[in-house]
């Protein structure tokens, strides 16, 4: 009955060229809620002082329970790994892994946790509207986010969404100049997944470092 009422709100909400706020956040986290599984094609942006410091492109994986595997392919190999508990961030290069708590790890917070049905705008923004941005396509329509609180670690959301309320891209101020972009492309939902896509085993020799006992966030 659940997965009933959810599509009929899909199918009912108005496009996101609509100005109502509350429907196109609702048929956004429907979509979300939904799915069992997703994968996307990602391009990272890193930006400070408006210079563009990092920008990686791979494919990234969702499932429900907050599972996610990001898989950096260019310019460098990298995976982010989360498991529903834990956090891992490996780079092959360095023959190192960081592993965190999923609550403590830097960026769990944003509208990303969407993806794996995680969380509700309602949980991170105090206010959301549409904002007066560029967009990707005609039909699609820019969220802004307002924090909800002073210790939410950033200073606004943009997230652009297209006309089958599948988020195109997510944009996050943060303090001191920085931003950190995402886009997403060629959606797929509900597709086979393995768990053990989602469990990360060290490779022999490579050293696992807990980040709460290094200084700043996994990146």
């Amino acid at each position: 009955m659940r997965r009933v009422l959810i599509i009929l709100v899909l199918a009912m909400a108005p496009a996101p060229g609509a100005t109502d706020v509350a429907l196109i956040v609702r048929g956004v986290e429907a979509r979300y809620q939904s799915a069992r599984t997703m994968k996307a094609a990602f391009l990272h942006r890193y930006t400070e002082s408006r210079n563009a410091l990092r920008v990686e492109s791979g494919t990234v994986y969702f499932s429900r329970g907050g599972k996610m595997r990001w898989e950096y392919e260019s310019p460098e190999e990298k995976l982010f790994v989360a498991d529903g508990k834990m956090v891992w961030f490996y780079v092959p290069a360095d023959r190192t892994v960081t592993r965190t708590k999923m609550k403590e790890s830097a960026g769990w917070q944003t509208p990303l946790a969407l993806l794996v049905g995680k969380a509700k705008f309602s949980r991170v923004c105090g206010r959301v509207e549409v904002a007066d941005a560029r967009v990707s396509a005609a039909e699609n329509v820019v969220l802004r986010c307002l924090p909800k609180s002073a210790d939410s670690g950033f200073s606004e959301l943009l997230v652009e969404v297209d006309g089958r309320y599948r988020l195109v891209r997510v944009l996050i101020h943060e303090p001191g100049g920085v931003e950190t972009e995402f886009r997403f492309g060629k959606w797929e939902e509900n597709i086979p997944l393995t768990d053990t896509l989602f469990r990360f085993v060290a490779p022999p020799g490579v050293a696992i470092v807990e980040e709460s006992s290094i200084a700043g966030p996994l990146r």
